[in-house]
């Protein structure tokens, strides 16, 4: 299921957490990988993986950086769009800066990466789209109305898109993963993940490979078939 040998593959926000991991699985398992962030990424020990720095919010950024992948790596066959951001707070805090730039990067961002590969994909008649939504964007918990409203955005888009594309043999998935252990869980208080993990039947909190073997799954041909679906990687805590 998961040979992805010559594939190419795009995925923001690759250079840390979920995205690093998603893009070195890609990378061991034989596809060219293009790892597009706003910060640095040192992808020189990773075999057949190229870096491109880029904010995905930035419209024409992003139309640049697909050209430059093209280019570069010949066609695009899967594209992963990872990048978010949040600026959690109360919305009696929350400025409208706050409110805008994550829409803008987690979102637009998804938006514009998806607008400027549609034609090839379209062209081509094939190719994977997976936008990677969360739990949060069907919950909506309390202090994240900014980050759980561009997270259902994203659940949305991805089912316009599969209706749009899906004659054509392209897929277009979301995965929604819950409470995930990296760097960014890692700093909420003891208590905020004590209070996580009771509402987790697994009782457990999930991992990067939790997330990244769904992503595998849904880019390999098993999935073909699947289409405008969110995937709730979350150990069951929205069943």
């Amino acid at each position: 299921m998961n040979d992805f040998q010559g594939k190419r593959v795009v995925i923001t926000g690759g250079s840390r957490g979920i995205g690093k991991h998603i893009a070195e699985s890609f990378a061991s398992q034989g596809a060219s990988v293009a790892v597009i962030s706003s910060g640095k990424y040192n992808c020189e020990n990773v075999t057949n993986t190229f870096f491109y720095q880029c904010d995905v919010s930035n419209f024409r950024e992003t139309q640049k950086v697909i050209s430059d992948i093209l280019e570069q790596m010949g066609d695009i066959d899967i594209l992963v769009n990872n990048a978010g951001i949040t600026r959690d707070k109360l919305v009696n805090a929350m400025s409208e800066e706050d409110f805008d730039r994550v829409i803008e990067v987690n979102l637009k961002g998804t938006f514009n990466m998806i607008k400027h590969c549609y034609r090839y994909f379209a062209k081509r008649r094939c190719g994977r789209i997976i936008n990677i939504a969360s739990v949060s964007g069907i919950l909506g918990p309390k202090g994240q109305a900014n980050y759980a409203a561009s997270k259902a955005g994203i659940i949305g888009l991805t089912k316009s898109v599969a209706r749009e594309l899906g004659s054509r043999g392209i897929t277009c998935n979301c995965v929604a993963p819950g409470f995930i252990e990296t760097d960014m869980t890692s700093k909420l208080p003891e208590n905020v993940k004590e209070e996580y993990l009771k509402q987790i039947p697994a009782g457990r909190y999930g991992t990067t490979d939790d997330v990244c073997n769904a992503v595998l799954f849904l880019a390999s041909d098993a999935s073909s078939y699947i289409t405008g679906q969110v995937i709730h990687v979350d150990g069951g805590m929205l069943m």
